[in-house]
């Protein structure tokens, strides 16, 4: 079985430090701070932030000029996160990874909007070893949220040789996209409403399962692998 987290919102948040270094990017790159009331940010990709701030704003959309946000935009966030860590690790985060990856049968990694130098540093900052997550896919990985989860099947492929049905996959995030990416692949969707999104509101969305927190590390262990999860809200 195949669990892939999401980082924002589900693993921990940085206290908008990702937001400050893209604009700081932006800012530098193009000399005007960008106005990111305009563009919707929750659960999407990174990449398509950029594109959208590039049409609000009028900023060159060729690959060089992504290349260069990319590069700017991860470098902005080391000095950023170096100079003062604020990433919190959301109850129940690390203790989720780490008996996911004890737990036999279940191979675990990172979906998420974030490009990978990013997403690597955010999530070293908040004390989990991103090495730990073996099948992972990014922003660039694929043009939307749900070409990601196909991604991250073909890779699970690729690393243990047999392929994956899409019920053998449980994505863990916080927006309805990350619900509506697992159900057009037939996945699972474990929604916990420590993001932007509302224990109702991931409900309404559909998910499969959704819980407040991701503090209760047995039940949700048990319901990842197979199992109910008794009294829990979605179940």
């Amino acid at each position: 079985m195949l669990v892939l987290f999401d980082i924002d919102g589900t693993l921990l948040q940085s206290q908008s430090a990702g937001v400050h270094a893209m604009g700081a990017a932006l800012s530098e790159l193009h000399g005007t701070a960008p106005d990111f009331s305009k563009v919707s940010i929750h659960g999407r990709l990174d990449t398509l932030i950029w594109r959208d701030l590039a049409a609000v704003h009028g900023y060159p959309t060729c690959d060089e000029s992504h290349g260069r946000f990319r590069e700017t935009y991860g470098s902005h966030l080391e000095r950023r996160l170096a100079e003062r860590n604020t990433v919190v690790r959301y109850p129940g985060a690390k203790e989720l990874v780490d008996a996911t990856l004890a737990h036999p049968g279940l191979t675990v990694g990172l979906l998420t909007g974030n490009y990978e130098f990013t997403g690597r540093l955010k999530v070293r900052h908040a004390g989990i070893d991103p090495d730990a997550f073996t099948v992972n896919a990014w922003a660039g990985d694929a043009p939307d949220r749900r070409g990601l989860v196909t991604v991250a099947m073909r890779r699970f492929a690729e690393r243990t040789g047999g392929t994956i049905a899409g019920d053998r996959v449980v994505i863990i995030g916080d927006t309805p996209h990350d619900v509506d990416c697992a159900h057009h692949s037939g996945a699972r969707c474990l929604a916990v409403a420590t993001g932007h999104f509302t224990v109702d509101q991931l409900r309404e969305a559909g998910a499969d399962l959704v819980v407040p927190t991701l503090a209760d590390t047995a039940g949700l262990v048990r319901w990842i692998a197979g199992s109910s999860v008794p009294g829990h809200p979605g179940t």
